[in-house]
Parts: structure tokens; sequence; C-alpha cells
């Protein structure tokens, strides 16, 4: 029987040869470096608190970077405003990329990016929380891993720098309870879809590695899912990062012993609700209700589902009759779908999601 690693190289083989989808020579977006090798990673500064209906801060317990708020009631009608030294922003309204775990409720969410705020003010449309977080002033926790050249799941000729939860600065003990019990065991199924969102309040201006730490502690502990809920994330410059852990070999996505075929299994996730096991889910960083992804987060998203179907042996044109292995939950879907082919919510925003045909389109041509 082939070995998980020589099923990974064979699949990644696919690619090897074809052209780069996009000219060489395409500008990137220019989000704040990754994380260099031996820099130091702090500790996630957070505070949760309840809310009933509005809350007023002028003074936040530290500074902010991120606020993950949640709610009761209605999907509309939740806004903030942010205060800085400079004083109160305008009120924005609050949308979110909901997810969760098989099996358990799906709050309505909102993380947003609250750079140099230092107070805020709240209104919700029913009881909730707010979490206001910090995740670049914190104490040195760990020291960053360097970025890779490639994604472990594409060919070296792809070209997608690919940041390991290593280099991000994940925090391993966010995954254990202090008893040291793990919040989400691994699970392994084989793949049958691959799930596109976009992060919708949250991006990864200025500085993406806090970014995803936001991301990972919000889902973790404040949303109880036990760990990174997508299994990867792109940034604006196309840079790959690893989400939910799922082994301890350099391979993100898989893991546990090979399944039919041959193929390798992907560890199960959280990034929608009740469907979940078998179901890849790559978020896009930054809200594409009014713009699109840059053409480099593109050509990643394009690379990753590439590979990722090609190790499945799906189709990326293709349909597919989804049942949960867990609960026997089932829905028929495009084997690349966006979020909202599975629920109601705007991800992956109302501008992309259109997009996805000729995304699936772009895969199919790559794969040839």
């Amino acid at each position: 029987m082939p070995s998980r690693r020589s099923v990974l190289a064979a699949a990644a083989g696919v690619l090897a040869g074809l052209p780069v989808l996009g000219a060489p020579g395409t500008a990137l977006a220019a989000p704040g470096p990754a994380p260099a090798a031996g820099s130091p990673i702090p500790d996630t500064l957070a505070s949760k608190l309840a809310v009933n209906a509005r809350r007023k801060a002028d003074e936040s317990k530290f500074p902010l970077t991120h606020l993950a708020v949640g709610w009761t009631g209605p999907a509309d009608g939740a806004a903030v405003r942010v205060r800085t030294r400079s004083g109160w922003g305008d009120w924005t309204a609050l949308h979110g990329c909901d997810g969760g775990r098989d099996g358990r409720a799906v709050a309505k969410r909102a993380l947003i990016n609250v750079p140099g705020g230092v107070g805020y003010e709240l209104t919700l449309p029913g009881t909730g929380t707010v979490t206001e977080l910090n995740t670049v002033d914190g104490p040195t926790r760990a020291t960053a891993a360097a970025t890779g050249s490639s994604t472990p799941l594409s060919t070296r000729k792809v070209g997608r720098p690919y940041l390991s939860r290593a280099a991000w600065g994940a925090d391993e003990t966010l995954r254990f309870t202090d008893d040291g019990v793990e919040r989400f065991p691994a699970d392994y199924y084989p793949v049958q879809t691959v799930t596109v969102h976009h992060s919708a309040g949250i991006n990864d201006d200025p500085d993406p590695a806090a970014t995803m730490r936001a991301i990972y502690y919000d889902q973790t502990i404040t949303r109880d899912f036990g760990d990174f809920g997508y299994h990867l994330a792109i940034d604006e410059a196309g840079r790959v990062y690893e989400g939910r852990w799922s082994g301890t070999d350099p391979f993100p996505v898989y893991g546990g012993p090979l399944g039919p075929g041959g193929r390798p299994r992907m560890n199960n996730a959280a990034h929608v609700g009740g469907f979940n096991a078998g179901n890849v889910g790559i978020v896009l960083l930054g809200d594409f209700t009014g713009r699109q992804p840059t053409a480099a987060a593109r050509r990643s998203l394009t690379y990753l589902l590439a590979a990722i179907v090609a190790l499945g042996g799906l189709d990326p044109l293709g349909t597919t009759a989804y049942v949960n292995p867990i609960s026997g939950a089932t829905k028929t879907v495009p084997t690349i779908p966006g979020h909202r082919e599975w629920a109601a919510t705007l991800c992956p925003g109302d501008l992309f999601f259109p997009e996805l045909a000729s995304v699936r389109q772009d895969v199919a041509d790559l794969l040839g």
C-alpha cells in the first residue's frame, strides 16, 4: 500500500509542469510581512464580557487589535463604533461568516479588526458577548518558524508561500483544557467537498499573522470550536496559512491512515455547521461583499483547490451528494461550493460568490 507521503507527492505531481495561472509578474497586494523566522510571537490578550443589547466602553482593558462579538436574535441590527486616541469612528454594521462544529448550535458572530482601538460602543438586537483582543502586544510566548517557499499540498512550481501554525504563532496550549484534555480531537474522513469562505468583517491588514491569531483565539476559545475552524487560510498577498491542526507531520489538512483507494483523509474541522466531516474549508482573509479578492489570493485558491480535488479524485466541475459520515445529514452541492450553498449566509461575499463558477473552471483547466 502506498504511503500517505507518496500519495500526496503523486497528486502534487499532477500540477507539475503546468503553467502558473496569471502572469508571473502580477503585482501582489502588500499587507504586513510574514513573521521572520525566530521573531517573537506574543501571547494573546483577551477579555470576554457579557452584553445586554448595548455596551459602551470608553476605555478598554488594553489597546485593541480585534473585537469578537456574538449575539442572539435577528442576524441584522448589530453594529459597532470604535474609539481611537483621535476620537470616535463611525458606526459599522456587523456581519460574519458563521460556522460551527457538527451537532452544535451555530451562533451569530462577527470578528473585526480595530487597530489602534482604545474603546468601543456596541448595539445588538439581543443579548450577547464581546471579547476584547490584542494579538500583538502581549508578552513573548514563542518564536516564529520559517515561512515555506511553497505549500505542502502543491509543487514548488506553484511557489505559494506557506506559513505553518508554528510560523504564524498558534498557541497550541489553547487546544487543551486546563486538565490537558484536547478540546477537538482529530477525526479523519475521506474528502467529499472543498468549501470556499471569506473572513467577512476581518481582513489581513496590517498584520496577517496577528489576524490569524485573532481568528484562532475567537474560534478556539470564545466560540468553543476547540481549534481553528478552517483547514487553510489565504491572505491578500497569496500566502497560505495552516489552519486546523491535523497531526504532527508537515502536511496541513490531512492525517490518520489512508482512506479508500489509498487516498489521504482530511481532519474534521468546524466551518459549516452540520456538514463538516469530509468537507475541507478554505478561507480568504477579507470581506468580498463589495470587492473581489486580489489576483494573488485567487491564484493561490485555485492551486489549493486543484491539489485537494486531485488528491481526492474529485471532479471540480461536478456536484457531490454529500453525506455526513457522523450524523448522516445529506445535501447536494457543487464539489467546490461557497459557504452560502450550505447555509443562509453572505459568505463568501456577494461579489465573489458569482466568480466561483470561473474558479471551478480554472481548477479544471489547471488539471487538464
